[in-house]
């Protein structure tokens, strides 16, 4: 059945990563790209791919992802589950903080009939900045001010904005 062959596909990729065996997690793709939605970013073919998982790999050298729930669609796997590692590299030009990160995410692996061809990422980069300790909640007393002091401009259109509408 397509659904299981897709299934092993899929969990052979992430044991790969999970193992840090990046050639073998790229060899499980037909065409290598990840789309991390959070960011904006593609990472197109071998090379790309590769770049991404080392640079996780290198601010996160424990990561981990641990898959919770599996389901199927026409033409996709879409998995379920958390992030976690431990800052202790330089990513995406933030020095290494030492704290841990544990949030949780959503991929969609793309399938043209039985070949992976994408891995699309879903994951609310708040929680990871909060997590590191480089962003505040912005539902808290310091988030608010840290939000009023960063952005006077916006908060200040937008609190003329709800006094007339009263």
């Amino acid at each position: 059945m397509i659904d299981e062959r897709r299934q092993a596909t899929v969990r052979e990729h992430m044991e790969a990563e999970n193992a840090h065996d990046f050639e073998r997690c790229i060899a499980a793709f037909g065409h290598p790209r990840y789309e991390i939605m959070a960011t904006g970013e593609v990472w197109d073919g071998h090379s790309g791919v590769n770049a991404l998982l080392e640079e996780n790999m290198r601010g996160f050298p424990d990561f981990q992802f641990h898959p919770s729930t599996f389901h199927h669609a026409a033409d996709a796997v879409i998995v379920e589950g958390r992030f976690a590692g431990t800052h202790e590299g330089v990513w995406r030009g933030l020095p290494p903080t030492g704290r841990k990160v544990d949030f949780p995410l959503i991929i969609v692996f793309q399938f043209d009939g039985d070949e992976m061809v994408c891995e699309r990422t879903y994951f609310d980069i708040g929680t990871a900045l909060r997590q590191l300790g480089v962003a505040r909640d912005p539902n808290s007393t310091g988030g608010k001010i840290a939000t009023a002091m960063n952005h006077p401009v916006v908060v200040g259109r937008a609190f003329v904005r709800s006094l007339l509408r009263r």
